[in-house]
């Protein structure tokens, strides 16, 4: 520590004869200085003017080197080479066209009509008519029942209805000879109207016996048998496992396959644009995908458009209806449905990519003829799979999409080259054989 101690105190020793020799240079500058500032200080008009009238050549030669220094530094590094040049850009000329409004959902797909066959009474099978998964046709017979009964119930009836008729035509005999009163006539003609009644009240029970699809379509997996005894419900509970479907009081399911239809929901806030398209004469139109996109879509219309919005979930249920001639639809399928709700006519669009969200909102920047480029606030009116309608770009303009990053307005640009296919490698001639 002595040391230190020691050398600091010569530097404080020190520090007054730095301070003086530091005082005596900046005195013996300002002496140096000042015939000048005196000089400066007595300028005028006058002097200033015989100055310039004495060396006036001079000044005039220097000048003109100066110039000619400035224009030769100019033309050997320009100002584009000082900064660096255009920048490289990639650009779009947009133009007025038709654009339409998609609107995107998801939905299922459901049977246009579908019918759970139940009996209307208790009986047993007698007789199947049908396979699992065929296709039935309206008014196909799909199963018979045991109907010895009903049968026989309907022929007595049918025998009792045809006498009473006789009865009645032979009272109308007597009548007509006085054999008889008019009350008696009266009498045979309700007999053999109720017996006729009787007759056609057992034929109906006769035909339940004998099921029918009321539809045509697909059948489902049968759920009873020869023999199976079945009973009148007006219950059908269905559980499905991943392994099989059980149903009760359901002896088979009939589902119409072609057409088809799809349902899905469209979110309230594009509910004025679903109505102002459905106000046209034309049908709205769908496109239904299921399954892998690479798949391809089926085309169809809205059927309906629900007359109330579910407030739950906030959007109206639409039903849409699309052809299935192969028959690969099936209800209960996850759908994907882009809808075409309306058109927008002479609408400007651009690469959503070309849009640049500054400060100031949505700008584009718009390449001129001189290729430099300026901001130009727009407005998205709408956006669909990368592309966006905008207003407040004018038809023709040239609008940057690639490059836009460090571009501000008045940069200098430059088109970039488009990529051209490579030429394909020239196959090696084959050798020619040798002539023996």
């Amino acid at each position: 520590m002595s040391k230190i101690e020691s050398a600091l105190d010569k530097v404080l020793a020190k520090l007054p004869v730095l301070k003086n020799w530091v005082m005596s240079q900046l005195c013996k500058l300002w002496q140096k200085l000042l015939p000048y500032l005196n000089w400066i200080k007595n300028l005028n008009y006058a002097t200033v003017k015989e100055f310039t009238v004495k060396y006036k050549w001079r000044i005039l030669l220097l000048l003109i080197v100066l110039y000619a220094g400035s224009k030769a530094y100019d033309h050997f590094f320009p100002a584009i080479k000082k900064a660096g040049g255009p920048q490289t850009i990639t650009s779009v000329i947009v133009e007025k066209k038709d654009i339409p409004l998609i609107i995107e959902a998801t939905g299922t797909i459901i049977s246009n009509s579908i019918v759970d066959i139940r009996p209307m009474t208790t009986n047993t099978v007698k007789t199947i008519h049908i396979k699992d998964g065929q296709e039935v046709k309206e008014g196909q017979l799909l199963f018979t029942l045991d109907d010895r009964n009903d049968r026989a119930n309907y022929e007595k009836l049918k025998a009792l209805a045809d006498d009473a008729q006789k009865q009645y035509l032979r009272a109308k005999e007597l009548v007509a000879k006085n054999f008889i009163s008019r009350a008696g006539l009266e009498t045979s003609l309700a007999n053999a109207t109720s017996a006729q009644a009787a007759a056609r009240s057992a034929e109906v029970q006769l035909s339940f016996d004998s099921i029918r699809s009321p539809i045509a379509g697909r059948a489902g997996i049968i759920n009873v048998f020869p023999g199976s005894l079945v009973q009148a419900s007006n219950v059908v509970t269905t559980a499905t496992s991943s392994t099989a479907t059980s149903s009760v009081g359901s002896m088979v399911t009939i589902t119409q396959l072609n057409p088809i239809n799809v349902q899905f929901v469209v979110p309230e806030k594009d509910i004025p644009l679903l109505m102002d398209g459905k106000q046209a004469d034309a049908p709205l139109k769908v496109r239904v995908s299921v399954g892998n996109d690479g798949k391809p879509a089926f085309e169809g219309e809205v059927l309906v458009i629900d007359n109330q919005v579910d407030p739950s979930i906030a959007a109206v249920r639409v039903r849409a209806q699309i052809p299935n001639e192969k028959m690969t639809l099936l209800p209960g399928q996850f759908a994907r449905v882009s809808l075409n709700a309306n058109t927008l006519k002479d609408a400007i669009s651009v690469p959503s990519e070309a849009i640049v969200i500054g400060p100031r909102g949505r700008v584009v920047y718009i390449v001129d003829k001189d290729d430099k480029v300026e901001s130009k606030p727009v407005k998205v009116l709408y956006e669909y799979k990368g592309t966006s309608v905008i207003s407040g770009v004018e038809s023709g303009s040239r609008v940057v999409v690639e490059g836009k990053q460090n571009l501000r307005p008045g940069s200098k640009v430059k088109e970039a080259k488009k990529a051209t296919a490579a030429s394909a490698p020239a196959k090696a001639a084959a050798p020619a054989p040798e002539k023996k």
